[in-house]
């Protein structure tokens, strides 16, 4: 979750004014804040993606005839944020995206606009190679090469992993440097993505058992809970991930490595009643056993989760992340933890937030 203070948290279960900003960041040089009616951002944890926005805006001037109107398509950016403004003044905002604007439409006599935006992920995925291209060295470096291609000047944020040496891997041409990048992550059991600064990250995904909550979604007087609905399926559920490497461009031998879920009391136990149901990760990137164990562990933290699933409608919190951990405190007086793994944040004042989660644990 977005560092936000005490205070912000507290507001969020009490009335309170919400207050959404949202910046246009000029190809040519410059910003400004626009004046919008409303609006939602997207946040999905299994999306290339990462964050995408909708703005609507009354004024068609915003729609551009030229690539040089300042809000044209070739390079505009936007960053938005929902926040609180408390009953003394003060504002407290949190960051929901750094935005490349992909699209605007409406209106051109009588509005309204709507202007559609991507995180920055999607620059470097849209940057295909035009020659092969080869990664060697430590995942981070590989990494940081791949995004910096692209984004000379991105901030990139590894503190979340542990780099390692990688064998080298040669992507063709036409294939897709995101990718790329993912893959390599995987190398190191980590995920890449754009935060809502702007950074691009490279952390291992929280485990939901060993990981603090970070919000309480309660019901009753006081809470912020609204409603639940919960399910369960075995569509895309996995007990074991098998992780290989072969790299015959350095002449490794192969290597493996079988990561299963070894907790008896857990519903998807390797030798529990549901079976044996394993899933693959492949990559020459994979040179040591401990890479494949690393890789093969990242894999199995989404795929033994995703049996237990809830969607939580709440009020809204602009400073959630997927694979934040929260508890939820239900009607009946039980309480489970949650793993987030997406939810959108309305830019209305109006407007509820549903999060949906991959996995769902009895709160001991």
């Amino acid at each position: 979750m977005y560092p936000v203070s005490d205070r912000f948290i507290a507001a969020l279960a009490e009335s309170h004014v919400v207050i959404t900003k949202v910046i246009l960041f000029r190809a040519a040089g410059g910003s400004e804040t626009l004046d919008h009616s409303g609006g939602s951002v997207s946040v999905d944890l299994n999306s290339v993606a990462r964050r995408t926005c909708s703005v609507t805006l009354a004024d068609p001037a915003l729609i551009p005839r030229t690539a040089s109107d300042k809000a044209s398509t070739y390079g505009a950016r936007l960053r938005i944020l929902r926040g609180v403004r408390y009953n003394d003044g003060a504002e407290e905002l949190a960051p929901l995206g750094i935005f490349r604007l992909d699209e605007v439409s409406g209106d051109v006599d009588d509005g309204p606009v709507t202007l559609s935006g991507k995180s920055l992920e999607v620059i470097v995925s849209d940057d295909k190679f035009t020659a092969p291209y080869r990664a060697s060295g430590t995942a981070v470096g590989a990494i940081t090469a791949l995004i910096h291609r692209s984004l000379p000047d991105a901030e990139i944020n590894s503190s979340g992993a542990v780099d390692a040496t990688i064998g080298a891997r040669t992507w063709d041409i036409e294939a897709d440097p995101w990718a790329a990048v993912l893959e390599l992550g995987a190398a190191i059991g980590a995920e890449v993505f754009v935060d809502p600064e702007g950074v691009f990250t490279i952390a291992e995904l929280p485990e939901l058992l060993s990981t603090a909550p970070v919000w309480t979604v309660a019901a009753g007087e006081g809470g912020t809970y609204v409603k639940a609905d919960r399910g369960m399926s075995l569509d895309g559920v996995y007990n074991g991930v098998l992780a290989r490497g072969e790299n015959t461009e350095e002449g490794v031998a192969p290597v493996s490595s079988l990561v299963v879920d070894s907790d008896p009391g857990s519903p998807t136990y390797w030798d529990g009643p549901l079976g044996h149901r394993p899933t693959f990760v492949t990559s020459p990137t994979l040179i040591t056993t401990l890479q494949c164990t690393q890789a093969a562990t990242l894999k199995l933290r989404s795929a033994s989760a995703s049996n237990a699933t809830a969607d939580v409608t709440c009020l809204p919190n602009a400073a959630l992340a997927p694979g934040d951990v929260l508890r939820v405190l239900y009607p009946d007086g039980t309480s489970e933890l949650h793993q987030v793994a997406a939810f959108d944040v309305p830019l209305s004042v109006e407007g509820l937030c549903t999060l949906r989660t991959i996995s769902a644990q009895e709160d001991s």
